[in-house]
């Protein structure tokens, strides 16, 4: 399962994602707004404007959402969507590869599951201000996306010529996850510059149900690719999927702010935002103890599923894919949901539809049939509390970020929302070796669910509508 994001507001990691997220991480977000206002409070929206109205593109427009007659947009949606696809193939081979070629343990997949997400914990927030200073925020992320096409083909090739070790799959891991810092910290600054504020709620929807659809598709496949071809060649539909991603990056021009001048204090600025707006600092409190112990969990589940619940690779994907079906259905009604109970709402009701039916890892027993149904029930659940968090609290924080601290504060949100989750995933190979894996779960389920708290004192719990930018 993927975990909540919410740390920029499109694709750029799938994972949570909570996570991720993230946000690479892995979030997104669905939200009414003013189109004649782009998310800065600026007039007229800053990406290319929509198509001609021509006879087919009206049909076409009253079927699909207006943003995708944005060009930049629609190219951008197609290539993140087939990169989303690729991650999700990583997540289920790479811990497939260590478990099945090398024998890794709690400590070894603990080790894997942190390699990737401990550059957020470092270089988050000097990325940010790095990338605010940068005229081209797209540049930055389509050198990430070859970046890392080349550290995931290197592992099949390895691994043909019998030179493959478990320490190169977590180099290679770190390798990508320094990478999709760069990659997350200009996503949001480029997302927000071809999506005007009226269509952030279908243009967040889009990109969730995209991830909806790969959380879906990705693990199903991988798991099938597994089987048939052995888990290191299984990601080459991952290193393909980050040429897809850089070919449409390739393809679009939105015009971007304006770089940020050098100035003292820059290192700071996107800090001292995030701790002086209530709402978000409350959110980051969520996110972080959510984070902390949802990769408690990822760290082990895989471990957990084949060791001790004898879940084969196949299976085991579907199983993961499952939760596709509900983060579609999450996409497909968070709009309602959030027109319902408001915003603060929302992200505390998805916070804890995420969360709580993890429970059902560690009470899964008893036949086989049993057993898959448990988990299915389970990645269903998540994967719709996780789209209606994701979603809900994606739009706000796109919505609320100054255009010229777009990458600062990403930096700051990327650090909090993915530099946690190494820390987990190094807790939880810990506590399974103390306590065992089941028990480390219930520690897990527990301990994620309880991050709705950050939440409900704040005056995010009963914001209903959202803010404009808020001052930088």
């Amino acid at each position: 399962m993927s975990a909540a994001t919410t740390a920029t507001s499109d694709s750029g990691d799938s994972q949570p994602t909570a996570g991720d997220s993230a946000a690479e991480p892995g979030g997104a977000a669905d939200v009414p707004g003013d189109p004649a206002f782009a998310p800065s409070g600026k007039a007229g929206p800053s990406s290319a404007p929509p198509e001609p109205d021509t006879a087919p593109s009206r049909l076409i427009s009253s079927r699909l959402p207006a943003v995708l007659r944005r060009p930049d947009f629609r190219r951008y949606w197609l290539g993140q969507s087939v990169s989303l696809v690729g991650d999700e193939v990583h997540r289920i081979a790479m811990p497939l590869a260590a478990v099945l070629l090398f024998g890794a343990g709690a400590t070894g997949m603990a080790w894997l599951t942190a390699a990737p997400l401990i550059p957020s914990l470092l270089l988050s927030i000097p990325a940010g201000v790095w990338a605010d200073r940068r005229a081209s925020r797209r540049e930055i992320m389509l050198v990430a996306d070859l970046g890392r096409f080349v550290a995931v083909a290197s592992i099949p090739v390895a691994y043909a010529f019998g030179v493959l070790t478990l320490a190169q799959l977590i180099v290679s891991a770190l390798i990508i996850g320094t990478l999709q810092v760069f990659f997350n910290v200009a996503s949001n600054t480029l997302f927000a510059a071809m999506v005007p504020a009226g269509e952030l709620v279908p243009a967040t929807a889009l990109t969730n149900g995209s991830r909806a659809f790969a959380f879906f598709s990705g693990p199903s496949l991988g798991g099938l690719l597994v089987q048939v071809f052995r888990a290191p060649f299984a990601l080459v539909a991952d290193a393909v999927s980050y040429l897809a991603s850089a070919f449409t990056l390739g393809r679009i021009s939105p015009v971007e702010p304006a770089p940020e001048e050098r100035r003292k204090g820059g290192y700071l600025s996107g800090l001292r935002w995030v701790v002086r707006t209530p709402g978000v600092r409350a959110m980051q409190g969520t996110v972080a103890c959510l984070n902390l112990f949802d990769f408690v969990f990822q760290a082990l589940f895989v471990l957990y599923a084949v060791r001790h619940l004898h879940i084969s690779a196949g299976v085991l994907g579907l199983v993961l894919g499952a939760g596709a079906i509900g983060g579609l259905a999450g996409a497909a009604l968070c709009g309602r949901v959030v027109a319902r109970l408001g915003f603060g709402a929302g992200i505390a009701v998805g916070c804890v539809g995420f969360a709580a039916p993890h429970v059902l890892a560690p009470l899964a027993a008893g036949p086989k049939a049993v057993i898959v149904l448990t988990l299915f029930a389970m990645e269903f659940c998540v994967g719709f509390g996780g789209m209606i968090l994701d979603i809900s609290a994606g739009a706000y924080l796109t919505a609320v970020m100054p255009d010229t601290l777009r990458s600062r504060i990403s930096g700051v949100l990327q650090t909090v929302n993915y530099g946690i989750r190494p820390i987990g995933a190094l807790l939880g190979g810990w506590l399974a070796s103390v306590v065992g894996i089941r028990d480390t779960l219930w520690i897990s389920a527990i301990g994620s669910t309880l991050a709705v708290l950050f939440i409900l004192p704040s005056p995010l719990r009963t914001l209903r509508e959202l803010p404009g930018a808020l001052p930088g």
